[in-house]
């Protein structure tokens, strides 16, 4: 994993823009969306110091989605949010669980955390299996943008 830039815009796009894989989000993103969103993950690593990472797969070198912790708003508290996308012919491979163990494990290790969320659609079962795989419990619903999520929590051991 390592830090996301805008040259991972066409990578990238690859995973968000899928309307397969994107069908727990209100629409797939689009070029513009996707760079925005490339964009507001560096301000995180500016204004936080961390952010979503870049996920590589080790064999082919190539960017298959992003994996990390962000600073996340749950009933006007902030909270350490761990989330991850991965391109839709990589998924169920278990590049989202092996990368979201190695940001949950720094998350502990460097942040001062004492609990992680994940914010998950009802309906996004495989996210759910993977949060399962990491720890976490369903804890809470939240409304976002419109729509309902699970706040997934997993407290520091």
């Amino acid at each position: 994993m390592r830090p996301m830039t805008l040259d991972d815009l066409d990578p990238f796009h690859a995973v968000v823009g899928d309307p397969i894989s994107m069908r727990f989000y209100a629409r797939p993103f689009d070029r513009e969306m996707t760079r925005k969103w490339i964009e507001w993950v560096q301000e995180r690593y500016e204004r936080d110091g961390f952010g979503l990472l870049a996920v590589i797969e080790q064999a082919t070198g190539e960017m298959i989605g992003d994996c990390g912790p962000m600073i996340q708003e749950v009933d006007r508290r902030s909270w350490v949010e761990l989330g991850w996308h991965i391109r839709r012919d990589r998924q169920g491979l278990g590049f989202a669980t092996e990368a979201g163990a190695a940001c949950r494990d720094e998350a502990w290790r460097v942040l001062d955390a004492q609990r992680l969320i994940s914010l998950i659609r009802p309906e996004n079962v495989p996210s759910w299996s993977v949060a399962r795989r990491l720890g976490f419990a369903p804890w809470r619903t939240q409304i976002r943008g419109g729509m309902g999520h699970l706040v997934w929590t997993l407290r520091r051991p």
